[in-house]
């Protein structure tokens, strides 16, 4: 009769056991996904040096285009508009805020494959939440390219056109003005006042072209899945933006022709083929292939 007891009594134990061990994995996978955004903001967090002086990929690319004095960007430049866009959706992306959909058997097609919001976490960034509220609330998903146009406020759809996000540039320009790296004046052109925001804080400017020089000069190391995903980011969005010039132009003739032949190998890897290498961003990859297909 004991043993009977015992043997019951063990198997309660086990069954107890077990019963725990289910459900410390389940919350173990339920925080999985918040683990890998808190990853994704404590890498944020990582980059720079203060608090005050971190930019975003957006910003990095508004001031590569800005010009120190003026304040302003080329009037010329129709790019850099869309080219913010795609850097809003790496950001995201690099945050652990948004995904592509699976692939599927078939493995589908970059430009194909759904936008997922994969955890609608603030971010701390006004712009970043706006695109992310939109990319969470619109069913069915877009692709890649479909929200690049649509934050950009190219369509063709009237249904569509909330969808836009206005005034980056200012915005992203007051983002630094508060960070102390730009500073804001009123100019006085022939038939307008605009208000323009040159640059206070040439160390960071200088610290970031330093940084886009140096990842196809002295750092190079042939091998995109080796760089840094930001960093690599940077240079072929800053490319798409036509502002990666503006961080060649003061090299040496011998050194810009060797930056900018890197720069060409890296622009004719087929994105395609290194997303589905290790460790790579699948949605980084769909938006470098919107802008070089």
């Amino acid at each position: 009769m004991t043993s009977v007891i015992q043997r019951t009594s063990g198997l309660v134990q086990r069954r107890t056991e077990a019963t725990r061990s289910a459900a410390a994995d389940k919350e173990k996978g339920s925080g999985g996904e918040e683990d890998e955004v808190r990853r994704g903001d404590e890498e944020e967090e990582d980059t720079g040096d203060s608090k005050e002086t971190r930019l975003t990929l957006m910003e990095e690319v508004l001031l590569l285009g800005l010009k120190d004095r003026e304040g302003y960007t080329s009037f010329w430049n129709d790019c850099i508009s869309s080219g913010l866009r795609g850097c809003m959706l790496i950001e995201l992306a690099l945050r652990g805020r948004l995904q592509l959909e699976a692939g599927g058997m078939r493995r589908k097609s970059l430009l194909t494959r759904k936008v997922i919001c994969k955890s609608d976490a603030p971010t701390g960034d006004m712009l970043l939440d706006e695109a992310l509220k939109h990319i969470k609330e619109t069913q069915p998903p877009e692709t890649v390219q479909s929200w690049i146009e649509l934050l950009s406020g190219e369509t063709w759809n009237p249904l569509k056109l909330h969808y836009q996000l206005r005034n980056v540039r200012e915005r992203l320009a007051k983002n630094l003005v508060e960070k102390g790296v730009l500073t804001t004046e009123k100019q006085n052109f022939l038939l307008f006042d605009m208000t323009t925001h040159p640059l206070t804080n040439s160390t960071i400017k200088q610290r970031l072209v330093k940084k886009v020089q140096d990842s196809v000069l002295e750092k190079w190391v042939n091998d995109p899945h080796r760089m840094d995903k930001r960093v690599l980011a940077l240079i072929l969005l800053a490319h798409s933006s036509d502002v990666l010039e503006n961080a060649f132009a003061p090299l040496q003739d011998e050194q810009y022709d060797l930056g900018m032949k890197r720069v060409h190998t890296l622009l004719e890897l087929e994105p395609e083929k290194e997303s589905t290498k290790p460790n790579s961003n699948e949605l980084m990859w769909a938006v470098v292939a919107a802008f070089t297909k």
